[in-house]
């Protein structure tokens, strides 16, 4: 995961962050899934090691402690799993309406030199994700973005946009050329499209993988338990 997400790095992710939903801005959401999947994963780890020795050693202390992480564990999983299923259309709606923003409102040059931080990091984005605008470049770039006042006459597509380019090839396209006017040769994918797709991809694997934990876990409780049980009746008879 932490390696799928390095194209949203630091040159990429001020165009997204302008994007923001709750207190989250969605540049560093998006490098954070990785890390946040590595916590838990971690934490989870930790846990399990702790219901083993006590299920080993029969320490019923352990075993307690262990059952009761497990079950925050697994109401957190209910929780987060429900606010996915509730919330990702709302949340795609929310992505799509601030990237089209931020877009018609800082994108003012087809180069990565320009004054504009928020304006490089677009041209970065269409680099690093095979994207072109939002959701469709002829349409995006309309009179209100500010970079239509600069364009060469027939131009159409920035060149970050042109297919097989890169930070040090995309100034030689031919500027007007087939990519820029828009005839061929350009990303057709906008954006939009590119980023909900990452954040699409690890929540249904969040999903997924989540709704199947829930059923380990609730059966792990229900062990540690018995196990306890167990413990207590051998105690009684000694």
């Amino acid at each position: 995961m932490k390696v799928n997400v390095a194209a949203i790095n630091d040159d990429v992710k001020p165009a997204l962050n302008g994007v923001t939903f709750s207190s989250f801005k969605l540049g560093d959401f998006i490098d954070s899934l990785a890390i946040l999947f590595i916590v838990i994963g971690a934490f989870v780890l930790i846990v399990s090691g702790l219901g083993l020795f006590g299920a080993c050693c029969e320490v019923k202390c352990m075993l307690v402690t262990y059952a009761v992480l497990v079950m925050v564990l697994f109401l957190m999983k209910v929780v987060a799993v429900a606010l996915w299923f509730t919330m990702k259309s709302a949340l795609e709606d929310v992505v799509k309406k601030g990237m089209m923003d931020s877009f018609q409102k800082n994108y003012k040059a087809d180069d990565l030199n320009n004054a504009d931080v928020l304006s490089n990091a677009w041209n970065y984005m269409f680099l690093s994700l095979d994207c072109c605008g939002v959701v469709n470049i002829k349409t995006d770039l309309g009179s209100s973005n500010p970079w239509v006042a600069g364009l060469l006459p027939g131009v159409h597509v920035p060149k970050t946009c042109c297919t097989g380019v890169d930070a040090t090839n995309y100034n030689s396209n031919p500027n007007p050329g087939p990519c820029t006017s828009g005839t061929s040769g350009y990303n057709t994918k906008g954006c939009y499209e590119a980023v909900t797709g990452e954040i699409t991809t690890y929540g249904n694997i969040f999903v997924g993988v989540g709704i199947a934990i829930l059923v380990i876990e609730l059966l792990a409780v229900v062990f540690a338990f018995v196990i306890c049980c167990q413990a207590g009746s051998k105690d009684n008879v000694v």
